[in-house]
């Protein structure tokens, strides 16, 4: 896709299903606020990142997320989402590696049409989610300060950690999956006491979402590896919740500090492409004993194949390390599929060719949660046994043989008494 010289953030939202089939890979958005990524191929993004706000004065209440980032190494561009001169690309390039959107008043509907878009469903405004039963003693009384168990999380430490046990603080807006879209991944969902409703009105009607259905936090992986995350609230990411205590109102137990703070490093850890990110550094493949691979392979030819897959962790690349990578030879359809056997990132195995001859693909297809989507193709052909390469003789063929050799003799038999036997002549009487 060729975008004009210059696309402003309006030009861009009108423009969200276009802008998935184009080269954006990473997209990250905390509710209302919104985090791009606007990188090429699935390697580790660039550091350039622009963050939309409504007011200043967002830089001071979320000052220790974005130093987060800062000590990561990202470079932060602050704007406001109403400047008239904001661009994302211009002749044709990105401006920014990475889009952050804290700006919930944004006019228009952009937000909501992306995340529609990504197979997630925001509820109206003024909405809130509610649980009066998980809720922190410093609610102020419409309970909508959410306590959520670190339980409630899904289960990716790729995506969400290894070790968070604290329990979260919440305060937003709810949200609903689309239950057709197999990429969309309920990151953090509400207890089963929990729905979604305007606290400052009766409820005459069922509520956009109830229970566990209701997402507090919502991700998507692309098929082109495009990362998206959805964040129900702006608090999530603050100074203020990151450093307050939690007490449910309903057991009493209080906790020193919550666990915002660690989910939104991990969070933006993974939606930045600072980890879960694959690559394929090299593939061989060769006939057993040899080191090179032939012009073209003979059916029931033993091969040794083999693929070196690197990780992209703490900053830089390292072997990666699975016991699930699997191998398919193919021909149209899968003639044979084995797991291979890791070490070091080095991942091998060996087996018989079929003796089947056509076309075939070496294909690495290995998709998990939380890493990006690793592909990888080897074409080769495999031609049938040359006329030398034929076994002289067939044991299954042992009775043909045998047949001919008796009709041969059979024949030898038959002409010898034919030729050399004569009958007796006998006198005539006179």
């Amino acid at each position: 896709m060729v975008y004009p010289a210059e696309i402003t953030w309006s030009d861009r939202c009108k423009n969200t299903r276009n802008m998935f089939s184009s080269s954006i890979l990473t997209f990250f958005v905390f509710l209302l606020c919104v985090t791009l990524s606007l990188q090429q191929n699935s390697g580790f993004g660039g550091r350039r990142t622009l963050v939309l706000v409504d007011s200043w004065s967002l830089r001071e209440t979320h000052s220790i997320f974005f130093k987060m980032l800062r000590d990561r190494h990202f470079e932060i561009t602050f704007k406001t989402a109403d400047d008239s001169s904001l661009a994302l690309t211009k002749y044709g390039e990105f401006l920014y590696d990475n889009l952050i959107i804290f700006s919930p008043s944004v006019e228009g509907d952009p937000l909501r049409e992306i995340a529609t878009e990504c197979g997630v469903e925001f509820d109206e405004e003024k909405t809130s989610v509610i649980d009066h039963l998980n809720y922190d003693v410093s609610d102020g009384g419409k309970h909508t300060l959410i306590v959520a168990d670190s339980s409630n999380l899904l289960d990716a430490p790729m995506i969400v950690g290894k070790k968070l046990t604290a329990p979260l603080l919440f305060q937003g807006v709810g949200m609903i999956a689309d239950s057709e879209n197999p990429l969309v991944l309920n990151v953090l969902h509400g207890s089963s006491t929990a729905y979604s409703f305007n606290p400052n009105n009766k409820i005459d009607e069922f509520p956009h979402a109830v229970g566990k259905n209701t997402l507090l936090i919502a991700a998507l992986q692309a098929r082109n590896n495009a990362r998206v995350v959805f964040v129900g609230s702006l608090d999530f990411f603050s100074d203020q919740f990151f450093t307050a205590p939690v007490q449910k109102a309903s057991d009493g137990l209080r906790v020193e500090k919550s666990g915002n703070q660690e989910l939104a490093a991990n969070l933006a850890e993974w939606v930045l492409k600072m980890k879960g990110v694959l690559r394929v550094r090299k593939v061989s493949h060769h006939i057993s004993g040899k080191t090179t691979p032939p012009p073209a392979y003979t059916i029931l030819d033993d091969v040794e194949y083999s693929i070196e897959i690197e990780e992209y962790a703490n900053g830089k690349w390292q072997p990666f390390e699975a016991e699930n990578v699997q191998l398919e030879f193919v021909r149209i359809d899968p003639f044979i599929c084995q797991t291979l056997e890791g070490k070091d990132g080095v991942f091998s195995t060996r087996f018989k060719l079929p003796d089947v001859y056509g076309v075939y693909q070496f294909r690495i297809d290995f998709n998990r949660m939380g890493f990006t989507h690793l592909f990888s193709l080897t074409q080769v052909s495999v031609r049938p046994l040359e006329h030398t390469q034929y076994e002289r003789f067939i044991p299954s063929a042992y009775p043909y043989y045998v047949s001919a050799f008796s009709m041969m003799f059979g024949v030898f038999l038959l002409s010898l008494v034919f030729l050399h036997y004569k009958e007796d002549v006998k006198e005539k009487d006179e």
